[in-house]
Parts: structure tokens; C-alpha cells; sequence
């Protein structure tokens, strides 16, 4: 499946001017998440390894959801680093919402690194049988004088 990704010449032009590469311990790249849907809700899992829970975010306004996630740099002195590797900083994901989402009965839970999200189907865009009223009513006779 290829995968489009909007923000990758932007990334490109940062890291020349800049004379960083995206995805540094100062610019960590993105958010990777799966998001599939089961029965009447969706299900995103969005993976924050190593993040503080107390700053993890999730909003919602006008249709837009919002996951916000910060991991504080590490300041041990008088060390010497072999490999940093590890993304600090900030990282933002969004995702438009349809109208099918109930917004009010969103939920969010944070367990071993992994923010899921419970988005509900509004009851509104959930598939329905319409009946059909059948007319018992007896059809009208029209006699024919010849």
C-alpha cells in the first residue's frame, strides 16, 4: 500500500536549511498509528513509547481531532553518549473527523506506550432498514358502461 505523505518536502526543505534531518532528537518525524474499524466504533492505536501520560493531550473541535505528546530531552550531565537515537520533543497528529462520529463518546486510554482511542459511530450514520409500508386499502372499482 503506498502511503502519501503531504509534509515530506517540507521536511526536505527544513532539513536544508536548517541542516537537520527531520525525525532528530530536536524534531521527532510523526506519530505512527493504526486506526481500523470494529462493529459501530472506530479503533486508533497511536504509538508514544517512553511519553509521559500527564502529557499526552487528545481535543476535539470543529471535526478535528487533535493527539498532542511531548518526551523531555534527557540532561544527564557528565555523561558520554554513544547513540542518541531516541526522538525528543513534540508531536502533534490530526484527524478530521466526519459526521458520522458520536464526539461526545470519545474515549481515550494510555497502557505500555500505546494511546488507543474509542471513536463511537453516531447513531445517525448507522445503517438502518427502512420499512415499507404495504396500503391494505382495497383498489377502487370502476365500472365501464358500454
Amino acid at each position: 500500500m503506498l502511503r502519501f505523505d503531504p509534509f515530506r518536502d517540507f521536511d526536505r526543505l527544513t532539513e536544508q536549511m536548517l541542516g537537520t534531518s527531520s525525525g532528530s532528537a530536536r524534531a521527532p518525524r510523526f506519530m505512527p498509528m493504526d486506526l481500523y474499524r470494529s462493529g459501530d466504533h472506530y479503533v486508533l492505536h497511536a504509538d508514544l513509547p517512553g511519553i509521559d501520560p500527564g502529557s499526552v493531550d487528545v481535543d476535539v473541535q470543529n471535526g478535528v481531532l487533535t493527539i498532542k505528546a511531548e518526551r523531555t530531552e534527557r540532561t544527564d550531565e557528565g555523561v558520554q553518549w554513544i547513540s542518541s537515537e531516541r526522538f525528543a520533543g513534540r508531536y502533534m497528529r490530526q484527524l478530521s473527523l466526519g459526521d458520522g462520529i458520536d464526539t461526545e463518546k470519545i474515549h481515550a486510554t494510555y497502557a505500555n506506550g500505546v494511546l488507543t482511542i474509542t471513536l463511537p459511530v453516531a447513531e445517525r450514520a448507522k445503517p438502518r432498514k427502512v420499512t415499507i409500508a404495504v396500503d391494505e386499502a382495497k383498489p377502487q372499482q370502476t365500472s365501464i358502461s358500454a
